[in-house]
């Protein structure tokens, strides 16, 4: 049977305005001291969008704490370098919606927020984003609307931390692989996965 009303929604899961108060008393739509830390201690962070083309979800990361508090209501994060497709970007420009989803290594907590954003270019607010000498060619501003701490649950059931579960990075295709199978040989292959880790490490920033 697929669902097609939210009736038949609650029908399974229930009525929002029936679930515990844990579940919705932990939304707010400004930074709190806890909300603070969460933000602080993660390096990575998942940003969803949206655009005329569709959805899209892109991986941030950086040092811990890189999606800078602007104040109670505004963080700011820095578009470092990329595959230079800014997808992102490209919808933020057409529709501001977006959400932030935060992981800390070692911490079953995972932290979301939702809230409309702008792109700056600002020089100023670019030179206080450089690492290295090397400053961001835009910082994504985030007006927040909600957020709130994820429980638990998918990190636990995935056991995301535990070193025991890792996966063999050379168990998976490489990148050159995968591109010289789409390409047939045009891009990609071994020299590919052998320039990378030095051709990386001089584009991080």
């Amino acid at each position: 049977m697929t669902i097609e009303t939210i009736e038949q929604l609650e029908a399974i899961y229930g009525r929002y305005d029936t679930i515990g108060e844990a579940s919705t008393v932990k939304v707010v739509d400004r930074l709190i001291p806890s909300y603070r830390a969460y933000i602080e201690a993660s390096p990575f962070v998942a940003l969803a969008t949206i655009g005329p083309e569709g959805l899209d979800c892109s991986p941030r990361g950086d040092e811990r704490g890189f999606v800078r508090i602007a104040d109670d209501t505004t963080l700011m994060m820095p578009d470092r370098r990329g595959n230079n497709r800014v997808d992102s970007l490209r919808n933020i420009v057409r529709d501001p919606r977006v959400a932030l989803l935060f992981l800390i290594p070692g911490s079953g907590t995972t932290f979301r927020v939702n809230g409309r954003a702008h792109i700056s270019a600002e020089p100023a607010l670019l030179a206080s984003f450089a690492v290295d000498g090397k400053a961001p060619r835009s910082v994504i501003v985030i007006a927040i609307e909600e957020m709130y701490f994820q429980c638990a649950r998918a990190i636990v059931r995935s056991e995301l931390w535990n070193p025991k579960h890792f996966v063999n990075a050379a168990s998976l295709p490489t990148p050159g692989a995968v591109l010289a199978e789409l390409s047939e040989q045009r891009v990609g292959g071994p020299d590919y996965d052998k320039a990378w880790p030095a051709r990386a490490a001089a584009s991080l920033w």
